[in-house]
């Protein structure tokens, strides 16, 4: 029978194992019932974390092994395995940069996705502190109406909007994008900030209103400072939505001079039946990254700024 000074040794070394400082805090009949306790975190929290990220990462591992496989490793599966790159090359890199306009394409791509994401910013900064601090008659039916015109697929005003990019000659030109694609940013844009403003506490207006602050300069130097958070937010959500929108650029843009990534990639790349599948995923990886190193870099402002948006 152990004595009682190596029941305390063991006890420490388990504790200082599993990183308890003090054996004395162990409750009585507890032991047991912390080591099963280790399985469980694994079932609850490391296994479905792993399935998480191997979903989540494993297309930009397929999109990248593609990429650098020849034609023969592509189509020949039974001299080699789809899922690893057995002679790497850049060749298909190499036909992405070289043999078609893919940096054009991708300097488009930024261009509208930039210029769009900022327009589409500044008119819900505009519109979310007039529904949510100016308090009109009406406000919250228009701030229900707006969120509701995020709902309509572009599938249904693509055609009216056609109509009108046609009539002011504007058609194949970037700006057809930039004008069009505030559409359907600037309402969820606005209903997010809409959110976030209502959480700001309205008694620092109302101090900067008695010492005699303009409600333009209460927005510039109040409000727009506090709600950073929230406009990172709205601002990834709106570059992302224009980076990868397909049906307007599609219909507006003709010329491949014009075109943005995501159609220049499909319209250019797919021959007939015949499917350049090494630059297809090529151009899907470089098109991918900018948009993943964004969230990269933001993503703790834009959990907080959703957080804050749907709780209020």
């Amino acid at each position: 029978m152990a004595t009682e000074e190596e029941r305390l040794t063991r006890t420490s070394a388990r504790f200082w194992r599993w990183g308890k400082s003090d054996p004395a805090e162990e409750p009585q009949g507890a032991s047991t019932d912390y080591l099963v306790s280790i399985p469980r975190k694994v079932v609850t929290i490391y296994i479905p974390l792993g399935i998480f990220v191997f979903v989540l990462l494993f297309p930009f591992y397929w999109m990248a092994i593609t990429t650098l496989k020849s034609n023969e490793e592509l189509y020949d599966y039974e001299n080699f395995s789809p899922f690893w790159v057995v002679q790497p090359t850049l060749d298909n890199i190499n036909k992405l940069f070289f043999e078609t306009s893919y940096p054009t394409w991708l300097w488009n791509t930024m261009l509208v996705s930039v210029v769009a994401t900022f327009i589409s910013l500044f008119c819900a900064v505009c519109a979310a502190y007039a529904i949510e601090r100016l308090r009109f008659s009406g406000a919250r039916i228009t701030g229900m109406a707006i969120f509701l015109a995020y709902l309509v697929p572009p599938s249904i005003l693509f055609i009216p909007l056609a109509l009108i990019v046609f009539n002011y000659g504007l058609f194949d030109s970037p700006w057809a994008l930039i004008l069009t694609y505030p559409t359907f940013l600037i309402p969820f844009c606005t209903w997010l900030l809409m959110g976030y403003f209502r959480s700001i506490p309205y008694e620092l207006e109302e101090c900067a209103l008695i010492d005699g602050a303009t409600r333009l300069q209460i927005l510039v130097k109040i409000m727009l400072p506090l709600s950073v958070p929230g406009l990172i937010s709205a601002g990834i959500f709106a570059f992302t939505l224009s980076w990868n929108e397909f049906i307007y650029a599609l219909t507006f843009i003709s010329s491949s001079e014009n075109k943005t990534v995501p159609v220049g990639v499909i319209t250019e790349l797919v021959e007939g039946d015949v499917y350049h599948w090494g630059s297809l995923m090529a151009g899907a990886l470089m098109g991918s990254l900018p948009v993943a190193i964004l969230y990269s870099f933001f993503v703790e402002h834009y959990v907080a700024s959703m957080t804050g948006a749907v709780k209020e």
